[in-house]
């Protein structure tokens, strides 16, 4: 008798894409039965389309008694719970699913019939172990073992074609497109000055004949990035804040990207599912917490005596690590993952 699976998928863009090792290996191993991923709409459109996957749920309410009617409907008989919350776990309970299977954090272990526990250090704070494997724990302990880390999106072909009825065939003339991501969800204190963005965007522009594209999320703080940006700036930049596009097209645009340069956000995990070159900008984050061994990807550290700090705002004001960055470092950068491939700076 075919097996009725959940997979509760976590909220964060970048920790979703990196899950993708984990769903793969689900998919394989439950090649037989069905898998059902429950996810925010944000979620659901960046993983989509999922060849992971028989069908998805949305969450509708944050309501655990509704959500365990909804889930109860479906009659599943596994849980596996990759969002780490109390709510996840609870709803999942109160569903009545006779198998949940998660991580043993906050407060949560008593409604789970298979508990894993992440590695601490000795003060109790966890010890940074790439979100990619801590996945993929998760779904080999439910027997769906992989020695596979690499992410994978796909794009839709509709979204292609709604990037060029939006910002024309920017890949028309054998010019290069370099998407530059400036924002973070995170905090203020991943990112990088406008300014030097600005005069990347230069320089790319100046020497490789580049299509330069700012790629910021729908907000007016990201929007406000976006224009100081372009001010500072000499090259023609498409801004991604006067012309939206669709978390379907953002994939479709940074498919078609020669280069992505990024602070360590969402679109930086889209670029690295997507096989794209990537040059990634950390500050106050430990890459480690990240890490996919991507080769394509050329990460740049911003040294200073409290790295990484883990925190979203800088304790000093202005983000020191970040501005231990230069535009140099980053144009060398660019030049090498133009020209000869990938390394780490």
């Amino acid at each position: 008798m075919a097996q009725r699976i959940l997979v509760w998928l976590p909220s964060p863009m970048g920790d979703a894409i990196m899950c993708t090792g984990a769903l793969r290996a689900m998919r394989e191993h439950f090649a037989g039965d069905e898998i059902f991923f429950y996810a925010s709409p944000i979620v659901k459109q960046v993983l989509s389309p999922s060849e992971y996957c028989d069908g998805w749920m949305e969450y509708k309410s944050h309501n655990p008694f509704a959500i365990a009617w909804e889930l109860r409907k479906r009659r599943f008989t596994h849980a596996i719970l990759f969002k780490n919350s109390f709510l996840s776990a609870f709803a999942a309970f109160l569903s009545g699913i006779p198998q949940r299977t998660g991580y043993a954090r906050d407060g949560r272990s008593i409604f789970l019939t298979r508990k894993l526990y992440a590695a601490k250090n000795a003060d109790g704070s966890y010890k940074p172990v790439s979100v990619v494997d801590y996945y993929l724990a998760a779904a080999a302990a439910i027997g769906a073992t992989s020695a596979d880390r690499s992410t994978k999106l796909e794009v839709d072909e509709a979204c292609r074609v709604g990037v060029e009825k939006k910002l024309g065939k920017l890949t028309d003339g054998g010019r290069p497109v370099v998407v530059l991501v400036p924002g973070g969800a995170f905090g203020p204190s991943k990112l990088w000055p406008a300014q030097r963005f600005g005069a990347v965007a230069d320089y790319v522009s100046e020497k490789y004949g580049a299509r330069v594209v700012v790629s910021v999320a729908p907000n007016d703080t990201e929007r406000a990035i976006a224009q100081k940006i372009c001010v500072t700036s000499k090259a023609e930049i498409i801004n991604l804040g006067e012309t939206s596009l669709s978390l379907g097209e953002l994939k479709a645009l940074i498919g078609m990207a020669s280069l992505v340069i990024t602070n360590d956000t969402g679109p930086r995990h889209i670029a690295i599912a997507l096989g794209r070159k990537v040059i990634t900008l950390f500050g106050p984050n430990n890459p480690a917490w990240t890490a996919t061994g991507y080769k394509g990807e050329m990460q740049i550290v911003g040294e200073y005596e409290c790295v990484p700090c883990d925190k979203p705002q800088c304790k000093f004001g202005t983000s020191r690590c970040m501005e231990a960055i230069t535009a140099q470092a980053v144009c060398r950068a660019a030049d090498e993952m133009m020209t000869e491939g990938a390394g780490h700076a």
